[in-house]
């Protein structure tokens, strides 16, 4: 898993941000991507700590070591493979997680923990500019119909599962939009918080 010596050599490093006088312009995303190395950088310094507690530190139970050495050898279309079989929304959490994964990270106890969330971010967008991102409709259907209730992350989640199960999925949603606290909520918080 990653390289051997990784959290030697490379310290952690996160996005930086655009300038306040840019940021306050619009409501795009205010981080600057980093480059393609660092990134690659940072999915070396995981340890293969033996026992990867940032997995019992992830709610979604992400493959962490896993995708960030596909990430570190260059390897995204795997890597993305990896973390879509347990997160059905990176480009959501690889943003707003708190990520309890890095608190959780082994590298953590004596140096800066590997920098999960970004690398996360780093991996679906470039699946998306890759076009590795696309509907996968079920192979069969089962004829059974699921309602969901509610088009938050966690209905979305639930519908997409039932969906490649091979059922007919309606989601009810009782705001004008879909998308719950990911639409109404989270712009509110940010902007509260800024």
């Amino acid at each position: 898993m990653g390289k051997t010596t990784g959290f030697l050599e490379f310290d952690r490093k996160v996005e930086s941000y655009a300038p306040v006088e840019e940021r306050i312009k619009n409501y795009r995303e205010f981080t600057l991507p980093m480059e393609e190395k660092d990134v690659k950088d940072q999915g070396a310094r995981c340890m293969d700590c033996g026992i990867p507690f940032c997995h019992s530190g992830c709610p979604l139970g992400n493959l962490i070591p896993d995708f960030n050495d596909a990430v570190y050898r260059g390897k995204w279309e795997k890597a993305s493979e990896i973390l879509h079989s347990t997160n059905n929304f990176p480009e959501f959490t690889g943003r707003l997680c708190p990520a309890p994964c890095e608190e959780a990270c082994v590298l953590g106890i004596n140096e800066d923990p590997v920098t999960i969330e970004n690398i996360e971010k780093n991996i679906v967008e470039t699946a998306f500019k890759k076009g590795w991102i696309a509907a996968k409709p079920p192979l069969e259907r089962t004829g059974k119909k699921v309602a969901v209730v509610g088009s938050d992350s966690a209905g979305l989640a639930a519908a997409q599962q039932l969906n490649r199960a091979g059922h007919e999925v309606t989601v009810f949603e009782r705001d004008e939009k879909p998308g719950g606290l990911l639409r109404y909520g989270i712009q509110i918080l940010k902007w509260k918080s800024m």
